[in-house]
């Protein structure tokens, strides 16, 4: 069996699960973010790398050309912000990551950077950053832009912006504050600096007006996925959100990302692959199956699903029939790599219906279905195929519920931990060092 390899959670701070028996009995109070926390600590339990907070800015209407698909199916909307969130989690954990995405493309970099170096202090060194650029033209919109630039562009201007951000946290020494009783003094100024960056598209002053949190640099996360976010997250990323059809794909993806990061002058093994997937565990396999089939039958959930590829590509999926194949040679300015991840299937070959890639969609690409040993079993084997460096978990359709939670940290976890594929316990105390532990 392999080596031991890094868990994470991808979720976002939406309504759980509301309809269906599973629903928790709180769930019209989710926006308290009581529910995530409770769920934080199941993950701390179970000794999880992180927990990562996805996020998008907008009430999506690809779908069908209206915001039906969107807000009748709880997609994308509502959506609350990640932030506050990720530090109330902070404040009722210890020793568990917790990841928030922001955007290059709206959040100023020196808010940004104060923010994110405010909130890993609050977490004492456990806070990440997921960078995205953004990948839909409504979000721009409710920031006074008519569309979003080019793909590539926006990649373009996610490389200056990190290279601002990290300049802005370079800009105090990590031993700028001295505390000097004798000579009144709080911080060195001598080592404290303005920056005074100037590039193609910002330009900042500085120096930022906080202190150097325990990681100095927040922990990184990038999903790159294609050509170019590749390169941009070989560069900067700790960590990768990944997608992979198939065990050949995931491999030849992580062993592209660690070309890159070496060509950058970047220790490969300093850059964590962690491959999204959606396992189903129950008690039997029979049950397991019966399960996933229960969910992706239902017309609802297919809706539900191309609501979402929808809002993520800005393709109307609505126009498609459902159980013919999709049109070839369909192209997006949003999200690509979660376009070809969705219409490429579960690589098995041959075209696939409308309704099949969207069934295909809830294993995100590797079907881990099964007892808690069998998937445990798998993910292993599988693991040991692709070279590392671990799981993202989501919940098939997305929708979370305490029974598919325990599921995960009380039922696959402790298997996971008894074959020696996770760990165990907590020995490093900031997120990054937990990333590099192995």
């Amino acid at each position: 069996m392999t080596k031991k390899f890094h868990l994470g959670w991808f979720m976002n701070f939406i309504p759980p699960e509301w309809d269906t028996p599973w629903a928790s009995p709180d769930v019209a109070r989710w926006p308290n973010g009581r529910f995530y926390v409770d769920m934080a600590r199941s993950l701390e339990r179970a000794c999880f790398d992180y927990i990562m907070i996805e996020d998008t800015v907008m009430v999506a209407d690809a779908y069908g050309g209206t915001m039906e698909g969107s807000l009748k199916n709880s997609v994308f909307a509502p959506k609350h912000d990640p932030v506050p969130l990720a530090v109330q989690i902070a404040a009722n954990t210890t020793r568990l990551g917790v990841v928030a995405t922001m955007s290059t493309t709206f959040y100023p970099p020196y808010l940004l950077a104060r923010l994110a170096s405010t909130v890993d202090s609050i977490a004492e060194g456990r806070f990440g950053w997921n960078i995205v650029s953004s990948a839909e033209d409504r979000a721009a919109q409710n920031f006074g832009l008519d569309s979003l630039p080019e793909h590539d562009e926006r990649y373009n201007v996610a490389d200056e912006y990190y290279d601002l951000v990290c300049d802005l946290w370079d800009s105090w020494d990590a031993d700028a504050v001295v505390m000097d009783r004798d000579t009144h003094t709080y911080a060195d100024y001598r080592k404290v600096r303005t920056i005074d960056f100037v590039g193609k598209y910002f330009k900042s002053r500085g120096p930022l007006n906080t202190v150097p949190s325990p990681q100095h640099k927040p922990t990184i996360l990038q999903a790159g996925a294609s050509p170019r976010g590749r390169a941009f997250a070989a560069r900067a990323a700790d960590a990768i959100v990944a997608v992979g059809t198939g065990i050949e794909g995931m491999r030849s993806y992580r062993d592209d990302i660690r070309a890159r990061a070496a060509a950058a002058g970047r220790n490969p093994d300093d850059v964590k692959l962690m491959f999204c997937v959606s396992p189903t565990v129950a008690p039997t396999e029979a049950e397991a199956r019966a399960e996933l089939d229960r969910l992706v039958a239902t017309d609802s959930y297919i809706e539900k699903s191309l609501a979402g590829i929808s809002s993520n590509t800005e393709i109307d999926f609505k126009q498609f029939d459902w159980d013919k194949p999709l049109p070839e040679g369909l192209t997006t300015n949003g999200e690509r790599g979660s376009l070809e991840h969705f219409m490429r299937g579960d690589g098995s070959g041959g075209p696939k219906t409308l309704r099949q890639l969207a069934i295909d969609w809830a294993t995100t690409g590797v079907e881990f279905i099964g007892t808690p040993e069998q998937v445990a079993r798998k993910m292993g084997e599988t693991m040991e195929e692709i070279g590392g460096d671990g799981f993202l978990i989501m919940k098939p359709g997305w929708d979370l519920n305490r029974n598919y939670i325990s599921s995960i940290t009380d039922g696959l976890v402790p298997e996971l931990q008894r074959l020696g594929l996770t760990r165990t316990e907590y020995t490093k105390q900031t997120l990054r060092q937990t990333l590099r532990e192995f």
